[in-house]
């Protein structure tokens, strides 16, 4: 091919491809050096619009086209400058000057380009250079802080000549700092060049003016992504002018020896490694068989960040502990091209520990010592060792001079020779990490080093990107082991872990382990990021949120390689941004429907970005479906484009789902909400999230309502105040009220009621007060106010009852029955309860029960099965509780059903039935804890903790309720406090603990008196005689007190249930005085009252005493 059909093929090469480099046009068509760079030179001169930005390849530009669009994004900002240039100028003549800063532009040059950096202005006798744009690396500030210090090193280097030649040398100051700027072209007449915009450049500028000469000074975001491979000095906080923050800086003193992250974290905790039991297993076996002579070859790929190198530390502190040699060695981005680079930095930074300054022959000197103490002939190897560390032979000593290929075999073989006499002393754990960065010779030596391994106590293990392409397929002496990611239980274990072993609000553990797909390293930093963000409180066993939960943002340690990858997609790059506003996941037809390209394009882009596993496919077009493989990659693509682009493409997206995709509204109104909302048309997005909320709470996805009813809330507060929007807040409260209630329990939305309550009365609509009166009744009750929740009972049920509404009368009734029922007037509760249930209906209220806490007919019927218990009527409350969690079953609604089970848990405690309470507390404890809901989890460990400690766990049982207790309190909930101290004194009396007892019951009759809590106020005295008379010294007297109380209390509230255990105690006292009479005549009336439940407990008590008598 001729040179400008060459050319022609190129350009028609680039206009498919959209970008393409200049090693893949080496490949492409097998162009040596010579050609390559004739190819470049036409190409920069005859298309210069069309040469990418730093220079590295081609990036098609249309004739007309306008430049690339800019970009958001994390960018390191290296500034550079030139220390007493003014004085140099005054020094050198015009000419020579010229030529020295051609000199110094040079040499700094040179070092940028060998870290990928771009030169994006020359400032006078400044440099920009920025690190992460136009092509982003995944270490991005490690390449500007290494490039720094190279920098100075190549303009020391460079006075040597400029001393002899002008008389002058030259001095730099450095600054670096990383940060968030809007980036792009600035194109114009005779001007092409990069510009960021924000903070960072000038905060970099500023860096450099504190600067010593020849220093470099970074900022703190910079400090931490590098922590761990360099050495720093802080300089504390001064003053930067422009900078109103002040920020902590630090100047770079050299490299330390750190070459992984794993290493450069040594020296603070790893969070210990989850979900690689397996193989570790499988790594020891292979280490095992090694030490006992069979050599073997093991390949750990996987994905960045998927724990490789975590996976080899581990095998390496083995190995360390029984007394292996253990060398590892790694490739490096940097390095690609130059040969046998693992073992040159593997010897000069741990085996030889190469200083500076150093001479040659004490470099020489010490590598000739670890000859001699390996065992090996210095004449054989040595020669080519010192030519593979570029260390000149001795002045009298004649080095073979051989060709290149006999030079790398010589090397091999000496390298071989190594590894293969210190196995013969020693087990020996050969790592080589990062094949994907490791040059073609070092490939070439692993190839055959594998094929001799069998024969020595050697074990290889090598790790690898899937990119790599393995030559050792198939190999006999290879295992290989593909690394997957994390499955949730884990990742939720190491998010666990990663928090110090505190409990995190389980909303964003959710959120993080979404976001991180089961990649540990993700899954690290993003959990990282939350507990330094602020959004979370710590307390002393546990952190909560500390406001409202906000979308987590990309870590910045994460930022770089997230945006590596994206940058590698060249011209796809667009329609992935394109399809991360959509969202996570997409369907062909909806990006079709909003795409700007042609169809073919379209596939085409598509295909490759499959093909890079940057999108999972899953049919084919017109119905295919695409996911992002990691949600942090769509959230890098996502937050990359300004905010402009967003809010054009958000629009689109939702005009076109609203035109063509009925079905979406219809299933995923939140879908359609999240597109307006981010488009800044608020008005057309509060109806769809509140679609969403109302869709979310009949789905029983509670969290997931109130989330959706407060994005809704947020906008309409910036909404004008008009009756439209009085009436879009008002239902969005009516959704939020229910959906909190069920998480974290009714008295924390009493706010809500009442916004709601004062809305509807604004409206005028009275009917729409109807569930605000009945939360803010129920929050009333459970903060323990009873005469007040009483009150706006009686209130909801009078505003009721004129406007006919079955279920806001069922509801009514409800809140009169419960607020009766803790007061203790239980005939009340019996007749409210009923009235309730006539009134329900469930085939015409099921729609409509959302907007209250709970469902009345459960409710109700649950009221109704305690109420007939404590009045004596057992047998009905049994029939009564079995009908509610039937009805509940029949719902199916996980809310109601826990309820319907902790009630007849509770009932099961009423009849003193432990195996029975205890089973269903679990139940409805299993359920609530799938539902996500707090309050009903606490209320479960009442009736599980007193059948515990009637089974016989005492201690068990004790510290359930206390735990119930304690969790009462953190949430702020008054009432039941007597039932509470009552059960946890009976559990106490069971461990003998009669004091604590006693203690707990004082408590309880306080309560009871100074908030009227009447409902146990007869077992508290009945229990409290139980205690007194079995104690280390019994009062019969103070008993004898205690059970007539208790028989008074239940006597007034017509509770024949209480009567009967209390007149059975009291009755059992007497007989044990002797007083047979007595017992008799007050306990066999009460009896003979009864006309069911004769199995219960109580009743058999009462009947065998009555025997005694």
């Amino acid at each position: 091919m001729d040179f400008y059909a060459l050319l022609d093929d190129v350009l028609e090469l680039l206009r498919e491809r959209g970008r393409v480099s200049y090693r893949a046009l080496r490949e492409q068509y097998g162009l040596d050096d010579e050609r390559l760079e004739s190819l470049r030179a036409e190409l920069h001169y005859a298309y210069t619009d069309r040469v990418s930005a730093d220079g590295q390849g081609l990036v098609w530009r249309g004739d007309d086209e306008a430049p690339a669009d800019a970009e958001r994004r994390q960018l390191t900002v290296l500034f550079c400058d030139l220390v007493d240039s003014t004085p140099l100028s005054r020094r050198l003549d015009p000419e020579d000057l010229r030529d020295v800063m051609r000199e110094y532009y040079g040499a700094c040059g040179t070092v940028i380009d060998r870290f990928d950096g771009h030169i994006a202005q020359y400032l006078g006798d400044g440099l920009l250079v920025f690190f992460g744009y136009p092509q982003a690396h995944e270490d991005d500030a490690q390449r500007a802080v290494r490039a720094g210090l190279g920098m100075v090193e190549a303009v020391a280097s460079l006075n040597t000549g400029l001393r002899s030649r002008h008389g002058v040398e030259l001095a730099i100051r450095l600054g670096c700092h990383t940060g968030l700027v809007v980036v792009g072209e600035v194109v114009g007449k005779d001007r092409h060049e990069l510009m960021a915009l924000g903070d960072t450049p000038n905060i970099a500028a500023r860096l450099q003016g504190v600067a010593e000469p020849n220093t470099l000074v970074i900022g703190p975001l910079t400090h931490d992504l590098v922590g761990g491979y360099f050495t720093c000095r802080p300089l504390g906080t001064p003053a930067l002018k422009g900078v109103a923050t002040p920020l902590e800086i630090y100047h770079v003193l050299h490299e330390t020896s750190a070459r992984t992250r794993l290493e450069a974290v040594a020296a603070t905790e790893l969070t210990p490694m989850v979900g690689r039991d397996a193989e570790v297993s499988l790594l020891e076996g292979r280490w095992a068989a090694t030490c006992l002579g069979s050599g073997h070859v093991v390949l750990i790929n996987g994905e960045p960040g998927i724990g490789k190198s975590r996976l080899v530390r581990a095998l390496t502190q083995r190995a360390a502990d029984q007394q292996a040699w253990v060398t590892a060695c790694q490739g490096s981005p940097y390095h690609r091209d130059t040969a046998f680079y693992p073992f040159i930095d593997l010897f000069e930074r741990v085996v030889l520990r190469f200083e500076r300054p150093e001479t040659v022959d004490e470099k020489r000197h010490k590598l000739e010592t670890f000859f001699n103490a390996s065992g090996l002939p210095l004449d054989d190897a040595l020669p080519h060792l010192c030519a593979m560390l570029s260390i000149p032979p001795p002045e009298d000593a004649a080095f073979p001079d051989l060709p290149p290929d006999q030079q790398k075999q010589q090397t091999m073989l000496a390298l071989q020779s190594i590894l293969r006499r210190r196995a013969a002393r020693q087990p020996v754990l050969f790592v080589v990490e990062d094949l994907h960065w490791v040059d073609p010779t070092t490939v070439d030596f692993l190839r055959t080093f594998v094929d001799q391994i069998s024969d020595v106590r050697v074990l290889a293990v090598f790790t690898c990107r899937p990119e790599f392409r393995d030559p050792w397929t198939d190999h006999p002496n290879m295992t290989r082991i593909d690394l997957a990611r994390l499955g949730a239980d884990e990742a939720v274990e190491m998010i666990g872990r990663v928090a110090g072993g505190k409990p995190l609000p389980r909303e964003i553990v959710a959120d993080v382990a979404a976001k991180t797909d089961g990649v540990p390293l993700f899954v690290e930093e993003l959990t990282k990021t939350v507990l330094e963000s602020g959004l979370l409180t710590e307390r002393a066993d546990r952190f909560e949120l500390a406001g409202p939960v906000a979308p987590l943002a990309v870590p910045n340690t994460l930022h770089d390689s997230l945006m590596a990858r994206l940058d590698r997609l060249s011209a796809t790059k667009s329609l992935a941004q394109f399809g991360a506003v959509i969202g996570r996941e997409f369907s062909y037809t909806l990006l079709r429907a909003v795409s700007p390209w042609p169809e073919h394009l379209l596939q085409a882009g598509l295909a490759q970005l499959v093909a890079a596993e940057f999108l999972y496919q899953q049919g084919a077009p017109p119905q295919a479906t695409y996911r992002f493989k990691h949600a942090l990659v769509q959230d890098a693509a996502y937050q990359s484009l300004l905010k402009g682009a967003r809010q054009q493409y958000h629009q689109r997206i939702a005009a076109a789902i609203e035109s063509a995709f009925p079905e979406i509204i219809e299933t995923q109104p939140e879908l359609l909400a999240r597109h307006y909302t981010e488009a800044g048309l608020t008005e057309q997005a509060v109806p769809y999230w509140l679609a969403a909320a109302k869709l979310a709470l009949g789905r029983h996805a509670s969290q997931e309502a109130v989330n959706h009813a407060n994005r809704g809330l947020q906008l309409v507060a910036t909404l004008p105040d008009t009756p439209r929007r009085a009436a879009v807040e008002l239902s969005l409260q009516q959704v939020l009220g229910p959906a909190q209630s069920i998480l974290t329990g009714p008295h924390s939305v009493e706010h809500v009621h009442a916004r709601a309550y004062e809305l509807a009365r604004q409206l005028g609509n009275t009917a729409a007060s109807f569930p605000a009166l009945s939360g803010l009744a129920y929050a009333r009750i459970l903060r323990g106010q009873l005469p007040e929740a009483r009150r706006i009972s009686r209130e909801f049920l009078e505003v009721a009852e004129p406007h006919g509404d079955a279920l806001a009368l069922a509801a009514a009734h409800w809140m009169v029955a419960y607020s009766a029922w803790w007061q203790g007037d239980v005939v009340d509760v019996r007749v409210h309860s009923r009235r309730g249930l006539e009134y329900y209906n469930p085939d015409q209220h099921l729609a409509g029960i959302a907007a209250y806490n709970q469902n009345p007919g459960i409710v109700c019927g649950y009221l109704d099965s305690l109420s007939s218990w404590v009045l004596g009527y057992p047998a009905q409350a049994s029939e009564a509780i079995e009908r509610t969690v039937a009805h509940g079953e029949e719902l199916q609604h996980p809310y109601s059903i826990a309820i319907a089970l902790l009630f007849a848990a509770k009932l099961a405690q009423l009849r003193r039935e432990p195996e029975t309470a205890h089973e269903l507390a679990e139940e409805a404890l299993r359920v609530s804890t799938n539902q996500q809901s707090q309050a009903l989890m606490l209320w479960c460990l009442l009736p599980r903790g007193w059948a515990r400690a009637r089974r016989g766990e005492v201690a068990a049982g004790i510290a359930d309720i206390r735990e119930a207790m304690d969790r009462r309190r953190a949430m702020r909930m008054g009432a039941v406090w007597p039932w509470y101290l009552a059960l946890l004194a009976e559990a106490y009396g069971a461990a003998g603990e009669f004091e604590k007892g006693v203690a707990a019951l004082d408590e309880a009759e306080e309560w009871v008196r100074r908030n009227d809590e009447r409902l146990y106020a007869a077992e508290v005295h009945r229990i409290r005689g139980e205690l007194l008379r079995a104690g280390a010294h019994p009062d019969a007297t103070a008993a004898e007190r205690c059970f007539k109380a208790a028989l008074a209390v239940a006597r007034d509230q017509q509770a024949k249930s209480w009567e009967l255990r209390a007149a059975t105690s009291l009755s059992r006292m007497w007989e044990a005085d002797g007083r047979h009479d007595d017992a008799r005549e007050l306990l066999e009336p009460l009896y003979n009252w009864f006309t069911e439940g004769f199995d219960t407990a109580d009743l058999r008590d009462a009947k065998q005493l009555l025997e005694r008598l």
